[in-house]
């Protein structure tokens, strides 16, 4: 069974393309980075040759891997890198919080009113997930 302990990453050595899985990095002279020659993706070489990753202006987060001897293995995001805990905390003290406050303080003609603005405070952290994990 293959081991699964990152490798250093060398520049000697031919890799597959970790995107597309057709291509062959190149190294590109001079330089810390590779090439794939498929795809026509720029890599650079971080964390002391152990890493991978992909320089993409349109990404919203960066894509990274390690290699693994005879494959690449993808490096997840940490947790405070995406908007998620944002996102949570907000609906959080919509929903838990600030609604039953409102709720028990509003009379019975401003209900609407404050039903309308939970809503629209509801609508940003919705749009920042979609927008961060649409492909």
């Amino acid at each position: 069974m293959p081991s699964k302990k990152p490798e250093k990453i060398d520049f000697n050595t031919e890799y597959i393309c970790p995107c597309r899985r057709r291509g062959q990095l190149i190294p590109i002279t001079l330089t810390e980075a590779f090439g794939c020659d498929r795809c026509q993706q720029i890599f650079v070489v971080e964390d002391n040759g152990h890493v991978l990753e992909k320089l993409s202006p349109t990404y919203p987060y960066k894509q990274a891997w390690r290699w693994t001897g005879n494959s690449w293995s993808l490096i997840q995001p940490r947790w405070g890198e995406n908007y998620w805990p944002i996102a949570l905390g907000i609906i959080f003290v919509l929903v838990i919080i600030w609604l039953p406050l409102a709720l028990r303080l509003a009379n019975a003609s401003s209900i609407l009113v404050w039903a309308i603005v939970a809503l629209l405070l509801a609508i940003p952290p919705a749009i920042m997930v979609w927008l961060t994990y649409r492909r």
